[in-house]
């Protein structure tokens, strides 16, 4: 009994400080993450939340643009998500036909997978946007219509994120919903410990449907 209660002690602080095991739900990080993939989150790194406190322990960096981090969807805290970050703050952001400029320069996003690139979707979702454009000007601000594809250009205010699905044309992200908070930062997905294909159909599920060479698979 002494030996189970101290093992069961350790794996709460593992899980409280360390790693929690995390299932990816939809295709908005495709290709990095597929639908049925379960990683495990470091959450050391930025520095684990003690339970029930807004007290962050030390960590052993801070978010950075191309991290990919987990967080509570901030309309929906019981949801999480994970996505990229893009923009941190100070960054001036902006999209130009579906390509992210980053304080003036293209970013090289080989990682970025396109599956409607014809769709562009503009629409009250972006009207957020408004109150962090570069250009206050009354006329800018009441001229502007944000699309999916096409936004800005808008400034991340400081202790701020702005985060985006690998996968831009399906991905629920900063541009619908605004910017994350950095207290909000749960951690970082360190690995995929394993993947199951769940749209795959066969006599052995228990077998075929594994992605074998996904498992142990590093995330960047």
């Amino acid at each position: 009994m002494r030996t189970l209660g101290m093992a069961f002690v350790l794996f709460i602080l593992l899980h409280t400080f360390v790693l929690e095991a995390f299932q990816i739900p939809s295709g908005s990080m495709e290709h990095t993450l597929l639908i049925g993939d379960f990683l495990f989150v470091n959450k050391a790194v930025y520095g684990a939340v003690i339970p029930g406190t807004h007290t962050r322990l030390p960590g052993f960096a801070t978010p950075h643009r191309g991290d990919v981090v987990v967080f509570p969807y901030p309309r929906h805290p019981d949801t999480t998500f994970v996505k990229r970050i893009v923009g941190v703050g100070g960054d001036t952001l902006q999209m130009v036909e579906g390509h992210m400029i980053v304080n003036g320069v293209r970013s090289a996003e080989p990682y970025v997978e396109r599956t409607d690139s014809l769709r562009n979707d503009c629409d009250e979702s972006f009207e957020w946007q408004v109150a962090y454009l570069v250009d206050t000007s009354a006329a800018a601000r009441a001229s502007y219509h944000g699309c999916r594809d096409d936004w800005g250009p808008l400034v991340v205010p400081p202790h701020k994120f702005f985060v985006m699905g690998d996968n831009r044309d399906i991905s629920l992200d900063s541009r619908y919903w605004g910017f994350v908070d950095e207290s909000t930062i749960r951690g970082r997905p360190l690995i995929v410990y394993w993947s199951v294909d769940r749209d795959a159909h066969d006599h052995f599920p228990w077998l075929n449907d594994i992605r074998w060479s996904r498992l142990g698979s590093l995330i960047h």
